[in-house]
């Protein structure tokens, strides 16, 4: 991925065409320090706010997000290509995330009393101070509010260092909150260059980093953020297994399948991506998936009838075409799709994997893109390994009628959620993260809040 277009200036490019649409100039240093400065000052002031008032904030800007949806949905499509219906429900989702951690986050911060011989012992769950937040481009909106309603609730402010190719999105969703009523600096569009962004970490005035991303990028920003000793949180991506037992409802477990695989051109950290199925139905779901898959409409993302739109960017689909061809190469059947679609724009076609095995890339790597590949288990003990047999951890979903057998195989899933009966998905009532190579700490819920408090003992003798 380039950063920049070596003028010190990153580009948005439509995805459906090819075609350039906007240039954004980086921050110089002079720029990155008035960022920072401001933020620190609105820091200590926004931290005195009383809860009602964090919560007015957010609820001022879920009535901003669902004021703006038609225009911020169209950015989102118009520079990472996902269906405008896609678009638009991940910025109402946005809203709700908003308007839940409004209404719970005071009851979440407030003093948690412990009883102890002292007279009176409570923890307190205070801001941390500045974070930065350090995000990819595949849901431009909501990940922006996975952290940033958190945190800002919390009464910490926020830096927000977005992906370089959807920086209209960021600049609008960064209006919206001034909108709403947000005090200056509380949150704010940091569009520095990558090697900036250490400089920025080990700032006295940071005290905090969230990442979404690869695996690399949350190991280096792990070892930045640990060489001054301050908290991270990352998400760093999966190969997420969805598991179908020979009792398992097929209708449902197809038509969630092809949903769970192909949403958002398949650019989904939570996507499923391994299918597991037991052997006695493999045959039958897979002949049906890759029926299901082949219905997809694909085409403009901005149409409202288009299922499947492209991928966000030139250099993604070369690098799925690499994992697919490679797999080929050592064993693996394309069963249908396995190319690039002529034309304009970035699309590639919805495509099924068989013959695979565990060190192919397209099953030992994380597949950004709309391939999915099938593997058979003799049993759902086989199952249970084959789902663990892998460097990520992030979700896992299952489907099976025998609902208390599932839970128990829920226990022996080395993931950060599972599904039964469903499709992954990020829910604001829910911590949502991962183990392993998907990384470490949670967002969402009461979870992902505390994790950016310091959790302050008290303790009156």
């Amino acid at each position: 991925m380039q950063e920049s277009t070596g003028a010190g200036a990153s580009t948005s490019v439509n995805p459906a065409t090819g075609e350039q649409f906007a240039v954004w100039p980086l921050a110089d240093a002079a720029q990155i320090e008035r960022t920072l400065e401001s933020a620190h000052r609105a820091s200590l002031l926004w931290r005195g706010q009383p809860p009602a008032q964090r919560s007015a904030l957010l609820r001022g800007i879920a009535t901003q997000l669902r004021q703006n949806k038609a225009s911020l949905a169209r950015n989102i499509t118009l520079e990472m290509g996902k269906p405008l219906t896609e678009a638009e429900a991940e910025v109402e989702k946005s809203a709700w995330n908003c308007d839940h951690v409004a209404e719970h986050g005071p009851a979440w911060l407030a003093d948690e009393t412990v009883a102890t011989q002292a007279r009176s012992s409570y923890v307190a769950y205070l801001p941390l101070g500045v974070v930065l937040s350090v995000l990819p481009w595949n849901f431009p909106v909501w990940q922006v509010f996975r952290c940033a309603a958190s945190a800002l609730m919390a009464g910490n402010t926020l830096l927000l260092k977005h992906a370089p190719n959807v920086q209209a999105c960021a600049n609008q969703v960064t209006q919206l909150i001034a909108d709403a009523g947000a005090p200056a600096g509380v949150f704010q569009n940091l569009h520095a260059p990558i090697p900036a962004v250490a400089q920025v970490i080990a700032d006295r005035r940071v005290a905090a980093v969230t990442l979404t991303g690869s695996p690399a990028a949350g190991a280096k920003v792990a070892a930045q953020a640990g060489a001054v000793c301050k908290k991270s949180v990352l998400e760093l991506g999966g190969s997420d297994a969805f598991i179908v037992l020979a009792d398992a409802d097929l209708d449902a477990a197809v038509a969630a399948g092809v949903r769970a695989r192909f949403t958002n051109c398949g650019q989904v950290c939570l996507a499923a991506k391994r299918f597991i199925v037991e052997q006695s139905i493999a045959e039958e779901f897979t002949q049906r998936f890759a029926t299901a898959a082949a219905a997809l409409r694909i085409g403009d993302p901005l149409q409202g009838g288009t299922q499947l739109g492209p991928m966000a960017r030139a250099d993604l689909r070369e690098q799925l075409e690499s994992q697919v061809q490679a797999s080929v190469r050592d064993g693996a059947r394309v069963i249908m799709g396995g190319a690039r679609i002529d034309g304009r724009g970035w699309f590639y076609s919805p495509t099924v994997m068989t013959q695979v095995t565990r060190q192919m890339p397209v099953v030992a790597q994380e597949v950004f893109g709309p391939v999915a590949a099938m593997l058979t288990a003799r049993n759902a003990e086989e199952a249970i390994a084959m789902t663990n047999d892998s460097a990520f951890g992030l979700s896992a979903m299952l489907w099976t009628r025998d609902l208390d057998r599932a839970r128990a195989m829920a226990r022996h899933l080395d993931v950060g959620g599972v599904f039964i009966n469903s499709v992954t998905a990020s829910d604001p009532r829910l911590p949502v993260g991962g183990v392993k190579l998907s990384g470490y700490g949670r967002e969402l819920g009461r979870t992902g809040m505390l994790e950016l408090c310091n959790a302050q003992t008290v303790w009156v003798a």
